[in-house]
C-alpha cells in the first residue's frame, strides 16, 4: 500500500536553506552612509574626508552643503543671461539710492538750502532757519538777474522799499500763536509822485505772529497779510514783515524769561538731594541703608527732571497795544486812490 505520509522526510519553510548553519556565515552590515552627495563632487569630498580622517558615517557639515549646492545651480544653470531681471534691479538700486539722497532731484542751488536746512533744523538752537522760513525768502541762482525791466501796470502803485507807520491795537504775548491789528497812523501815497492818496490815516493791518522763541530771543516775529481801507475796501499783502521805528526786525518790549520759576526747580531739586544725604551713622541697618539709597536715587532724578522742564520752557514776549512799529514794503502793491 502507499504510505500517505513521509515520516523521514519533513517540509522545511522557503528560505531557510539559505541562511548559515552558524554565526560565524553571517555577514556584516553595510555601512549607513550620510546625505547624498551631489554628482561629481562626491569623489573629491570623499578623498578628503580620507584625508582628514572622517569617517564617512559623519552628517555633511553646512559649508560643505552651500559649496555642494552652488555646485548643482552652477551646473544647472543657462549660459545666457537674463537681461530684464537685470533691468529690473537696477531699477530697484536706483530706487533705492534716490531714496537714499532726497535732495539728488533738486537744483544745485534748492539742494543745497534744503540741506542747510535740516543741518540747521538739528543743530541750531535759536531755530534761524524756521524763522527765514516764516518769512518765507528765496533766492534765486546766478549771476545774472532773469527777470527784465519792469514799468509800473498802474500810476497808483506802492512799490517794493515804500515804508507804511502804524501802531499796535491788539497786543503780542508768545504763549500762544494769533491774530495781531495795527492801524495806519500816517497817510501814504504813491511811490512815483507822492501826490495820490492810496492808504489813509486810520486804516487796519491784519496779521499773524511767531509763538516758537528761541532761548535768548527778544524780538516777537510778525508778519502783515492783509489791508482794510476806511470805505470797507481791503486788499491781501503777501507776508508784509514788522519791524520797530528804526528799521530793526521784529518788536521788542516786554521779555519774561522766567527766571525765578527756575530757581524754584533748581531750590527744590537741591533740597530734595540734600535730604536724602542723611544717615543715621554706622548703626543703620541694611534695610535702612538701601531704603536711603533708593529715596536718594529717585530724588536725585526727579530733581533733574525738574532742572530740565524749567529749562525747556520757553521765553515770553510780550509787546503791548499802542506799541509803534513800521511795514516794510517788499513787493509792489496796486491800489486805487482813496476818496473819503
Amino acid at each position: 500500500a502507499e504510505d500517505l505520509y513521509n515520516t523521514e522526510r519533513k517540509p522545511t519553510a522557503e528560505g531557510l536553506d539559505t541562511l548559515p548553519h552558524d554565526y560565524s556565515g553571517m555577514k556584516p552590515k553595510p555601512p549607513v552612509l550620510g546625505l547624498p552627495l551631489p554628482g561629481d563632487l562626491g569623489r573629491p569630498i570623499l578623498e578628503r574626508q580620507r584625508q582628514l580622517g572622517i569617517v564617512p558615517g559623519q552628517d555633511i557639515s553646512a559649508e560643505e552643503q552651500r559649496l555642494a549646492q552652488q555646485a548643482i545651480e552652477a551646473r544647472e544653470s543657462r549660459v545666457l543671461f537674463r537681461v530684464e531681471n537685470r533691468a529690473q534691479k537696477t531699477d530697484v538700486g536706483e530706487s533705492v539710492q534716490t531714496a537714499q539722497h532726497p535732495f539728488e532731484a533738486l537744483p544745485q542751488s534748492e539742494a543745497g538750502r534744503a540741506s542747510a536746512s535740516v543741518a540747521a533744523a538739528e543743530g541750531d538752537q535759536n531755530n534761524q532757519q524756521r524763522k527765514l522760513d516764516f518769512l518765507s525768502q528765496r533766492s534765486t541762482g546766478g549771476i545774472y538777474n532773469p527777470h527784465a525791466l519792469q514799468t509800473p501796470i498802474s500810476p497808483y502803485q506802492l512799490m517794493a522799499g515804500s515804508v507804511i507807520a502804524a501802531s499796535l491795537i491788539t497786543g503780542i504775548n508768545s504763549d500762544l500763536p494769533g491774530l495781531v491789528v495795527a492801524q495806519v497812523t500816517e497817510n501814504v501815497h504813491d511811490t512815483v509822485t507822492g501826490n495820490i492818496l492810496l492808504i489813509p490815516q486810520g486804516s487796519r493791518l491784519i496779521g499773524v505772529y511767531d509763538s516758537v522763541v528761541a532761548f535768548g530771543q527778544k524780538r516777537a516775529l510778525l508778519v502783515w497779510q492783509r489791508i482794510l481801507l476806511p470805505d470797507g475796501s481791503s486788499a491781501e499783502i503777501d507776508n508784509l514783515p514788522a519791524s520797530d521805528t528804526a528799521g530793526y526786525a521784529g518788536l521788542e518790549d516786554e521779555v519774561d524769561f522766567h527766571t525765578w520759576q527756575m530757581i524754584k526747580g533748581v531750590a527744590l531739586a537741591t533740597l530734595l538731594g540734600v535730604g536724602t544725604e542723611f544717615s543715621l551713622g554706622e548703626n543703620e541697618s541694611d534695610l535702612v541703608k538701601a531704603i536711603r539709597e533708593s529715596a536718594q536715587q529717585n530724588a536725585s532724578r526727579a530733581g533733574q527732571r525738574i532742572t530740565e522742564k524749567n529749562l525747556n520752557i520757553q521765553p515770553t514776549i510780550v509787546v503791548r497795544p499802542g506799541w509803534p512799529l513800521r511795514v516794510i514794503v517788499h513787493k509792489d502793491i496796486v491800489l486805487r486812490p482813496y476818496a473819503s
